[in-house]
């Protein structure tokens, strides 16, 4: 049995997403045993990442119930910026998180917590470009490549995904915080 076996995450996605920092922990959460599931503004629709990867929405943010899953990963690119003027995307973010589930972000993907509301206080990082965003927010922020307080957990860029990953696994296994 795998670490996460039985445990749901969503992924959000919408135009412009960073290709890499949506694939990679999808893939290793599954390869954990998680099921993945995408949710974007439109289900079905096929979203072209930064680098013109495509990924597909399971579902709509309208058709997501925060109960039925044990986390989320937000990745970032020019999505977050769109992702965060839907208002049920982030009641979403906002639900998991009072829920004490996994909220993961990467990048830009800050922008997303921060309009939800649920960073402020908090310890966090973010790419160097969303810094100001971050601190204005509330945030305690650093230049780590993964930083953990409580459920909520933070990566600058893809370089520091092996980093990301590794920190949502462990929070998220049956050993972590959020069972």
């Amino acid at each position: 049995m795998s670490e996460l076996t039985g445990k749901r995450f969503l992924f959000f996605v919408d135009e412009e997403y960073e290709d890499l920092e949506l694939w990679y922990p999808k893939i290793r959460l599954i390869e954990e045993g998680a099921e993945a599931v995408v949710a974007g503004p439109e289900k079905g629709k096929l979203y072209r990442g930064k680098h013109g990867y495509p990924c597909k929405s399971d579902v709509s943010f309208e058709e997501v119930n925060p109960d039925d899953f044990d986390g989320i990963v937000i990745p970032g690119g020019y999505a977050p910026d769109k992702i965060r003027r839907y208002q049920k995307a982030l009641d979403i973010v906002r639900k998991l998180n009072e829920a004490n589930k996994v909220v993961a972000f990467i990048c830009h993907a800050g922008w997303v917590p921060i309009s939800a509301g649920i960073l402020k206080g908090k310890k966090a990082t973010s790419v160097g470009a969303i810094k100001d965003d971050m601190v204005n927010a509330g945030v305690n922020w650093v230049d780590e490549a993964a930083v953990v307080d409580g459920n909520l957990i933070s990566s600058r860029t893809p370089n520091d995904l092996p980093q990301f990953c590794r920190a949502i696994i462990e929070k998220a296994s049956p050993s972590g915080c959020c069972r």
